[in-house]
C-alpha cells in the first residue's frame, strides 16, 4: 500500500501532470507466477499534456527510482505502473501498446478502473470498462482495502 500511495504521490509532482482521480486500492491475487503475496492494485485518471511515450518513460523512472529492477514476468517487484488508456488514442510501438493489451482479462485492473472511469468506452473493443469487468472470466481474488 505504501508503495502506491508513494508512486501516486510521485507522479502528482510530475510537470505537464495532474491526477483528477484516484481509485480506492484493492488487495488482489497474482495471476500467471502465483507463488508470490497478494498485489495491491489501484487506478488513476490523470490530465495531461505529454505525449504517451513520455508518459511511459515517467512511469519507468519512478518505478527504478522505488527500487524496481526488471525480473520475469509476473514475478514480485516492488511497484509496477502501466498505462492503461491515453484518450481514445490506439497505439502499438515497440514497447508501448495503448490500450493496454491485457486489461480486458484482468479483474485486479478492470475492478479499480470502473471505479473512476465505468463508463470510458474502450477504443478497441466499443465497450465500457463496466462492461469489460461485467464480462471478464477472472475468478481471481480482487477485495477493496478498507482503510
Amino acid at each position: 500500500m505504501r508503495n502506491c500511495k508513494q508512486a501516486v504521490e510521485e507522479i502528482s509532482r510530475t510537470d505537464g501532470i495532474s491526477i483528477s482521480a484516484v481509485s480506492p486500492f484493492y488487495s488482489t491475487e497474482p495471476v500467471g507466477y502465483e507463488d508470490q503475496n497478494y498485489f495491491v492494485n489501484g487506478a488513476l485518471e490523470i490530465k495531461t499534456i505529454l505525449p504517451a511515450r513520455a508518459i511511459l518513460q515517467i512511469l519507468q523512472q519512478i518505478e527504478t527510482g522505488m527500487g524496481r529492477t526488471r525480473g520475469e514476468k509476473g514475478s514480485p517487484r516492488i511497484i509496477d505502473l502501466d498505462i492503461l488508456f491515453y484518450g481514445q488514442e490506439i497505439i502499438r510501438e515497440n514497447g508501448l501498446s495503448v490500450p493496454h493489451p491485457e486489461m480486458h482479462r484482468r479483474r485486479f485492473v478492470l475492478e479499480p478502473l470502473s471505479q473512476i472511469a465505468s463508463y470510458f468506452i474502450h477504443p478497441v473493443f466499443g465497450v465500457s470498462v463496466r462492461g469489460l469487468k461485467e464480462r471478464v472470466n477472472d475468478t481471481k481474488y480482487v477485495e477493496i482495502i478498507k482503510e
